[in-house]
């Protein structure tokens, strides 16, 4: 037999893995059309692999509680979010960085970047992660800049 023809469509690289801080996932509810509701979007649609883990789902839904979101942000909105987050993404078990941190609550989600592998960690938290840039093999960046690093377009 002679060799197969070449597949008219090139075999989809490996997805991304992307952590989305809890940050810009309720921005992303917040704003639909800011670059975290973008990146909410494109992930919803398959284009990167979302990492997370149990804390930092009970994170988001402690502050999707919080009673100013609630106005803004309707239950069925957050139920749904929640929901596919459970169905969809990739959890894993944060293991936590022995570095010092200003704030010790951004621990667990550079613990999970670095337990899920995650290509990127993206954050609205200028004054602490950002700062860091990287951690490990992880880049840290903010939702505007994971947007053109995922070619995610505006609008629906």
């Amino acid at each position: 037999m002679g060799a197969q023809a070449a597949s008219p469509c090139p075999q989809r690289a490996l997805a991304l893995r992307v952590v989305l801080d809890t940050n810009v996932l309720v921005s992303g509810l917040q704003t639909p059309e800011s670059p975290p509701g973008r990146l909410v979007r494109a992930w919803a649609s398959g284009r990167f692999e979302l990492v997370t883990s149990e804390a930092q789902l009970t994170e988001l839904r402690q502050t999707l509680r919080y009673p100013k979101l609630r106005k803004r942000i309707p239950k069925h909105v957050a139920g749904t979010l929640i929901n596919a987050i459970k169905a969809k993404a990739a959890f894993v078990k944060p293991s936590l960085p022995l570095i010092e941190l200003p704030d010790e609550d951004d621990r667990f989600i550079l613990g999970t970047a670095i337990a899920g592998k995650a290509d990127l960690l993206v954050t609205g938290d200028r004054s602490h992660l950002l700062a860091l840039k990287k951690i490990g093999t992880t880049r840290i960046v903010d939702p505007k800049t994971a947007v053109q690093l995922l070619g995610v377009k505006g609008g629906r």
